[in-house]
């Protein structure tokens, strides 16, 4: 009887399926910031600070700083989607960030501080469209959305001393983002809505 249990117990858990861990790829601006946001979400197991979609192999921070090399400072986050969707990340997203300013963000302007959804595949760019499209019939705004949507070209990963400085250095950092205007402008513009993101 035991050895029954047993085989009908091993027999379950390896048949039941688990999905992989899967990753989005978002350009809000600060990659601080947006770690800072994703981090807390549920069913988002990292944020990894990066740089996206620019000429430069390899750069570092200052050459993308420069506003020379069409680098995008993002974030790949990695989530289990057996505790939150794509769809889920993507519309919290959209109320994280100022989807109206085609300067940058904030007081980071500059091609590298724009906002962007980068896909993976065609799959993600159906999400990511849809989200969008979401957005823009319920938006509480008249502004016009000028985030974009891109196919994701190589990401590479930035330095140490970027990943995770919320934590790093949270007095600078929650005085930068609090100088910066961040949470005043999205409260701005989202309203009562910017309060319930997750």
């Amino acid at each position: 009887m035991r050895r029954l249990l047993f085989v009908c117990y091993i027999m379950f858990f390896t048949s039941t399926v688990y999905a992989e861990n899967q990753t989005i790829i978002v350009a809000g601006g600060c990659f601080w910031c947006v770690e800072s946001d994703y981090e807390k979400y549920p069913g988002v197991l990292s944020a990894e600070s990066g740089y996206i979609n620019g000429s430069t192999k390899n750069p570092t921070y200052r050459q993308v700083a420069s506003k020379k090399t069409g680098h995008y400072e993002v974030v790949k986050i990695t989530y289990n989607p057996d505790i939150v969707s794509a769809k889920k990340l993507v519309d919290y997203f959209w109320l994280t960030i100022d989807p109206t300013d085609d300067k940058g963000q904030f007081c980071d302007k500059g091609s590298p501080y724009k906002t962007a959804l980068f896909y993976q595949n065609s799959g993600q760019e159906k999400i990511f469209r849809q989200s969008l499209a979401d957005i823009e019939k319920n938006k509480p705004f008249d502004e016009a959305i000028v985030t974009k949507i891109l196919p994701a070209e190589t990401f590479y990963t930035a330095e140490d001393y970027h990943q995770d400085y919320y934590k790093k250095s949270s007095l600078r950092y929650k005085y930068y983002r609090a100088s910066c205007g961040r949470d005043a402008r999205i409260k701005k513009l989202w309203g009562e809505v910017a309060s319930k993101k997750i």
